[in-house]
């Protein structure tokens, strides 16, 4: 099950959690392009390998694994798939 990153990402974007991340599944990063411009940071789900180093990264507790997400966040699964399509 892949981890998502939901609501308490957006405005955020603290990218602690990218700096662990030992596949590189999440985006945008600082020296990418959009980084200014998105909402929230994203994890691509299809990489994702579920290792979990990130939730603890995360200053304001927004990455969930999948299964452990709140259902009023559900559609953050689609928009973090959405990010990368």
């Amino acid at each position: 099950m892949p981890h998502i990153i939901a609501e308490p990402c957006i405005g955020t974007k603290d990218t602690a959690c990218v700096a662990v991340c030992p596949v590189d599944c999440i985006h945008p990063t600082k020296d990418e392009p959009d980084f200014e411009t998105a909402e929230q940071l994203y994890i691509e789900l299809d990489v994702c390998i579920d290792c979990g180093l990130c939730v603890d990264e995360c200053p304001v507790k927004a990455i969930f694994p999948e299964e452990d997400l709140p259902e009023e966040w559900n559609h953050f699964i689609e928009i973090n798939r959405a990010y990368f399509e």
